[in-house]
Order: C-alpha cells, then sequence, then structure tokens
C-alpha cells in the first residue's frame, strides 16, 4: 500500500493550493468502477495528500451519478487515513449566513437511488454511524478555521437531499422545522462509506445560500451559488492549508478501527472473489 496520506475531496480548483510540491496525478482503478476523475497527488508541509474533483474537472457529473464507492475505495488504495470534505451547502439557520463554513457533526438521509455501503454479495459489516464524523478531524478544521479569520459553527445537522434540483419551498420550509441546520446534496454517502473504510472523515460545509425558506432573501440560484462559493473556495483553501499542519501522524479516535467488530458473516462463508475485491478494508481481519 502507498505511503499514508490526507485526502481532499472538494471542487476541481480545490488543490490550487500555495505551497503544494510534488505535483502528480493518478489513475486509480476500483472494484466498483472508475473515481470522479484522477487523483492529484504532492506535498502540503512534507504531509502526503490526495485531492479528488468530487464532480469530476469542469463539474462534468451530477450527485446521483457519482460513483461515491469508487471515490472513496480510491483514497483507501492509495492509504488515506483522513479525508477532508469541502461542499456548498444551503443554511436552514438565520444565524449561519451565506460566506459561513459549519462542520456539521450529524447527517439526516433523503436520498432514494444511492448505494451507501461497500458490503454485500455475500460479506455483510454493520458500522457504527451514531456519530457519523471524525470530532477530531473536525475539531482541527473548526480551530484552524477560526485562526485564518473564517465564520466558523461548530456541530449541527446536514440534510442530504437527492437533488440536482434545488428543494421546494414547502420541502425547504419542512426541513427547518425538523431542526437541521445545513442542506446538501453529496456528503452523506461520502461519510457512510468512508466509516466502512476507517477513514477518518470531516466536512466543511460552505454556506452559499438560505435555500429558499427564508422571505426577505433571493431564491437560491447557480448564479449566486457560484459566485459566493468562489469566495467560500478561497477561505477553505487556507483552512486545509493549515489543518494539514494540524492533522497528528498518529490516530486514537474509532474511525481507525470501525469493522472490527463490524463484520458479521462467518469467514469461511464468504465468497473468495468478495475477499479479494474487498481485500483493501477488510483484509486484516480475514487473517487466519
Amino acid at each position: 500500500m502507498a505511503e499514508r496520506l490526507i485526502g481532499i475531496i472538494g471542487g476541481s480548483g480545490l488543490y490550487e493550493i500555495e505551497g503544494l510540491e510534488a505535483v502528480r496525478e493518478e489513475a486509480v482503478r476500483t472494484p466498483f468502477g472508475d473515481p470522479s476523475d484522477r487523483y492529484i497527488l504532492g506535498r502540503l508541509h512534507g504531509r502526503p495528500v490526495a485531492f479528488l474533483a468530487r464532480h469530476g474537472r469542469g463539474h462534468r457529473l451530477m450527485p446521483s451519478e457519482l460513483n461515491f464507492r469508487a471515490n472513496i475505495f480510491g483514497f483507501k488504495v492509495l492509504g488515506a487515513e483522513w479525508i477532508i470534505s469541502a461542499s456548498a451547502v444551503g443554511s436552514m439557520r438565520e444565524e449561519v449566513k451565506p460566506l459561513d463554513i459549519l462542520i456539521p457533526d450529524q447527517f439526516f438521509d433523503r436520498t432514494r437511488t444511492r448505494v451507501s455501503t461497500f458490503f454485500g454479495d455475500g460479506l455483510i459489516a454493520h458500522v457504527s454511524f451514531a456519530d457519523p464524523t471524525c470530532s477530531i478531524l473536525g475539531g482541527i478544521l473548526y480551530r484552524v478555521g477560526r485562526q485564518v479569520g473564517a465564520t466558523m459553527h461548530r456541530g449541527g445537522t446536514y440534510l442530504c437531499i437527492e437533488g440536482p434540483q434545488f428543494s421546494t419551498r414547502a420541502e425547504s420550509r419542512i426541513y427547518r422545522s425538523w431542526g437541521v441546520d445545513v442542506i446538501g446534496m453529496t456528503n452523506l454517502q461520502e461519510a457512510k462509506l468512508a466509516r466502512e473504510a476507517e477513514i477518518c472523515y470531516a466536512t466543511m460545509a460552505l454556506v452559499t445560500d438560505y435555500d429558499v425558506w427564508h422571505d426577505t432573501e433571493e431564491d437560491v440560484n447557480v448564479e449566486a451559488v457560484v459566485k459566493i462559493l468562489r469566495q467560500n473556495v478561497e477561505t477553505a483553501k487556507a483552512i486545509i492549508r493549515a489543518a494539514v499542519a494540524e492533522i497528528p501522524e498518529a490516530r486514537k479516535c474509532h474511525c481507525a478501527h470501525a469493522l472490527r467488530d463490524a463484520i458479521i458473516t462467518a469467514r469461511e462463508a464468504i465468497p473468495t472473489h468478495v475477499k479479494r475485491n474487498l481485500v483493501a478494508l477488510v483484509g486484516k481481519y480475514l487473517v487466519e
């Protein structure tokens, strides 16, 4: 397996970070198909990092077209132990304003058509997902975000919808009544799969709008989202640059051994091809 590294997933411009050295691209093949794009590898503050454009360079893939399994499996194959996710969201709270950044610690699923697990086909595992993000990584992002001058919010619920359409006004008002904090279309599946892959995962939710519940703001539209997002991405790059230097070499969180007690299938009953395909995830637990 390649050198351990820090993964970053977000927009295609995210890897244009000052100080990134020894840059190269690598295509990764997985049992689940191709990731969204080639991974951009390099070193930042001396630490190995890998960037992936979530929607492909040029933003070619809709949220429901993303091959989440391939994206996360690719990071695992490259040796990632941490993934920092950055994505645009709408705010469902008055005090969480456009250009703010929220570090969610919970997710709520409103998707319908997405595969969210590496398991099945003769190998069953049930990982704990009560606390779906890594509190250590989330804490680092929050702390360094404040240090670089961003308006940060720690904790909250990310509601993940199917998309690609934005919410109706009725949906937005109902979601707000549920007490969620931000709304997006991509991060839930990443968090589930990262947990199964025993990778620490945390989200920087980059607030671009108030969805459509806010009576005094313009309805969300792509032009407005992109305008705000460009500003947010610059802040996100500053946070990533600072966070990479703060991430510990050794992990002491439960993310690192999420599968230890999760596999319930009898070892002798697991099909050979499944063991082969998932060796990067479960190989250490199947040793006789």
